[in-house]
């Protein structure tokens, strides 16, 4: 009863070595589902304190979310802009039983002759604390400002035009301005419409109560917030902060941890396959299959749970550090806190315990049921078995795998970038499944090469095609690393090389107008009165959503203001059928969102407008670089009023000077644009090389891990090879070798799973083969090689100190 038990304690007691590969891997795996874990829990609890609304207990605001499907389909997409109630919803509120008052709230962008200004209702002082320094209220045609006088008479542009407005009174310091209610609803450019609804109680009624009766008097146009979830009214960037972590934790982190899961089952079954020749020794001295088991078992409690609870720190620490650069970038608002509650961290414990105590199990599965001295034999010299269940589940992955292939390619658009990801992971699955049968293919074939290329090359490609499981151990994390990483940096390189050469060809626009908050209503105007000025387009840069594969998707889009004659002068679309119009109710597209939506010339498409009004523009042209000018064009009009901020954000000209158009904003030419531009990609193309470096980095510390531990248990072999007459430079030299064998190997399969997953990806999205820049494919595989001489070489150096033969 007491032998498993005994035999393990002292297996870790008295061979730590063999012991530590296996705990690194664990450890590793343990770091990347807790860390993943951790942003899936942030994500999912992510609020921000009420600032704004701190003293309004109650709170209604729009949904902000566009929700599509039915039933089981069912699902929703954060709207691009911010959602608005009816302004009649403010009188339904103000009528619940337990409401002292409701006030409407406003915010939105203005500007002074210096500075830009963030504009208000003069009621929503009465929860926000804003008090006067001097004067009164503003009242039809006034304004409260910080810094003025009583009786001054400003210009102040609002998203209506400029208007003169006669200083009531002012207010301490900042940069805000508060105007008479009605003026601020039809100044704010979204008549009718309020941002949300803030509720004050009678005394004696608590928020729950007043919460239900504010709810059942608005029904269902409008949420009720209280507490902290009041914060995420005056900050929407939340919603799309939230799904943002929830794709990197739950998204991605699915991906890492199985590939975590797998590369450590690998190094357990590695370090279990190693030991064969030991649990072989057992058997002969009476030791039972269940005995065995029990062994594995033990050892493996032993290690995983410290292992996992090891790992676990280092995940919160880049869980952390990862929340801090979604901060930085902008992506996550910084009052988002980081939780790191205990079932990420008892997720990842459980995950690498179960991994490891299922991979020793199957490993020790034949040694533990065969006859001690076939098992004797077996461990002497590896023979090849096909597993009844590993093989066929490997065979399916494989045809899957170009079934998925196959399929993304003749597909087009979203449709071919979604089935392409299924590639990738049914390759690495059946590389996985089909491990030694893989590598005894790859040491039969880039062994050919070494057979003359002298004693310690020819030995190295004996070693690799009799060795095959070792080798395969090797090489699967390997294939993982070369494979996830380029798929997820040659996307970003592939798409960008795309976009820079839409741009290149379609910005026909000498000068390029902007300015903060955005440019005045007659901007467009001046412009086109400009010296040498001959043609002039405002354009308001938004998103909407657009139907895309059963779902909804955002899409880059710009509101013209100008003729379509002006548009062409400044843009060159490259219109495929039809023709832009810009009259109401129409819209222009790229092919790719036509494609994506089913539709064609003359066809009405259902959209979401910024605000997540519902519309359904009729196309009237489709053409072929919105990747890199916009997805979508359509007249500024059916925009302005849905959008946050109704100024122009940028102004595009034909011809003019610098000096002429500086009165109007920051003047930046082609170049200078097309540079500025793509600093709105730098976020996705940091959020693909950090998660590359992730789970590259980690597949390339497991793949050196393994490649550490199958040359240590070749000690005695190595010493073998010296009492023979072998040479220590001969021995490295045909460790060398393997290394690189097994590198090349690891190479190649990455690579050639890595275009089979971006060929019809990037011919799906930019109708372009993938971009792979040398210097950077060269950093990757140089790395590999790198690290995989390494890894194999110093510990080979160390085993050959001394007498090796007697460890």
């Amino acid at each position: 009863m007491f032998l498993p038990n005994g035999l393990a304690r002292a297996a870790v007691r008295f061979r730590p070595s063999a012991f530590v590969g296996t705990f690194v891997a664990l450890a590793l795996a343990a770091l990347i589902v807790s860390a993943c874990g951790i942003l899936l829990e942030t994500g999912l609890r992510a609020d921000v304190p009420p600032d704004r609304y701190a003293g309004a207990p109650v709170v209604a605001a729009a949904d902000q979310k566009a929700h599509y499907g039915h039933g089981d389909s069912a699902d929703s997409e954060p709207v691009p802009d911010r959602a608005r109630l009816d302004a009649s919803l403010v009188t339904k509120a103000a009528a619940v039983p337990g409401a002292r008052a409701a006030v409407a709230d406003l915010t939105f962008p203005a500007r002074s002759a210096t500075s830009p200004l963030t504009a208000h209702n003069w009621a929503s002082t009465v929860f926000t604390g804003d008090r006067l320094t001097a004067g009164r209220a503003p009242g039809p045609g006034e304004v409260v400002l910080a810094q003025a006088a009583v009786g001054d008479r400003v210009t102040l542009t609002t998203p209506t035009g400029a208007h003169v407005f006669r200083v009531s009174g002012t207010t301490g310091t900042g940069t805000s301005a508060w105007f008479e209610d009605a003026d601020a609803v039809r100044l704010s450019g979204h008549p009718g419409r309020v941002d949300a609804v803030a509720v004050l109680p009678k005394p004696g009624v608590g928020t729950r109560t007043l919460a239900a009766q504010v709810s059942h008097a608005l029904g269902k146009p409008a949420e009720v917030h209280t507490g902290d979830d009041r914060g995420a009214v005056e900050d929407p960037t939340l919603a799309e902060a939230k799904e943002t972590l929830v794709g990197i934790g739950g998204s991605f982190g699915g991906i890492a941890a199985m590939v975590a899961m797998f590369t450590a089952a690998g190094a357990v079954a590695l370090a279990v396959g190693q030991r064969a020749r030991e649990f072989a020794l057992l058997r002969a001295v009476g030791a039972t299959p269940r005995q065995i088991r029990r062994t594995i078992a033990t050892e493996t409690l032993l290690v995983a749970p410290l292992a996992g609870l090891l790992g676990c720190l280092p995940g919160i620490g880049l869980a952390a550090w990862w929340l801090g650069q979604l901060k930085d970038k902008g992506a996550v608002p910084r009052a988002v806190d980081l939780s790191a509650g205990w079932i990420p961290l008892a997720a990842a414990v459980g995950s690498v315990l179960l991994t490891a105590l299922a991979a020793g199990y199957l490993a020790a599965r034949r040694s533990s049921r065969i006859k001690p001295g076939e098992a004797l034999r077996e461990a002497s010299v590896e023979r090849l078995r096909f597993g009844w269940i590993r093989t066929p589940l490997g065979l399916a992955a494989l045809a899957g795998g170009f079934v998925c292939a196959g399929l993304a390619a003749s597909l087009t658009g979203e449709d071919a970038a979604n089935a392409s990801l299924g590639i990738v992971m049914l390759f690495m699955l059946a590389v996985a499944l089909l491990g030694p049968l893989v590598a005894r293919l790859c040491a039969g074939l880039f062994g050919l090469p070494l057979r003359g290329a002298g004693a310690p090359a020819s030995l190295a490609a004996a070693n690799s095609r009799t060795n095959a499981r070792r080798l395969a151990s090797a090489i699967t994390p390997i294939v993982l690393a070369m494979a996830f990483s380029s798929v997820l940096v040659f996307m970003h390189t592939s798409e960008d090389r795309a976009t820079e050469k839409q741009q290149h060809a379609g910005i026909l626009a000498d000068h390029i107008v902007t300015a903060d908050p955005g440019l005045t209503e007659d901007a467009v105007r001046q412009a086109a009165r400009a010296p040498d000025v001959t043609a002039a387009v405002g354009l308001l840069k938004t998103s909407v959503l657009v139907p895309a594969s059963g779902a909804l998707s955002q899409a880059s889009t710009q509101g013209v203001t100008g003729s379509a004659r002006d548009l062409a002068a400044v843009q060159d679309l490259d219109v495929e059928d039809g023709r832009i119009t810009l009259k109401p109710g129409e819209i222009a597209v790229d092919a790719s969102v036509a494609g994506n939506a089913d539709r064609e010339i003359g066809d009405r498409l259902p959209i979401r407008l910024p605000d997540g009004t519902k519309a359904e523009p009729r196309i009237v042209a489709v053409y072929g670089r919105g990747l890199g000018l916009a997805q979508v064009t359509m007249a500024r009009g059916d925009l302005a009023t849905h959008v946050s901020s109704a100024f122009d954000t940028e102004l595009w000209t034909k011809g003019g000077t610098t000096a002429a158009l500086g009165e109007l904003g920051t003047v930046l030419d082609r170049a200078d644009y097309t540079t500025a531009q793509s600093v709105d990609r730098e976020l996705n193309a940091w959020a693909n090389a950090v998660m590359a470096a992730v789970l590259g980095g980690f597949a390339a510390v497991a793949a050196v891990n393994t490649l550490v531990m199958t040359v240590l248990d070749r000690r005695r072999e190595l010493g073998t090879l010296r009492l023979i007459g072998s040479t220590r430079r001969q021995v490295l030299r045909m460790i060398r070798w393997e290394a690189l064998l097994v590198a090349l190997a690891g190479i190649v399969l990455g690579t050639a799973i890595a275009l089979a997953t971006l060929v019809p990806m990037m011919n799906g999205l930019t109708g372009e083969g993938p971009y792979i820049p040398p210097l950077v494919y060269g950093a990757f595989a140089g790395t590999v090689i790198v690290l995989g001489l390494t890894a194999a070489g110093l510990p080979a150096r160390a085993a050959l100190r001394g007498d090796t033969l007697g460890r």
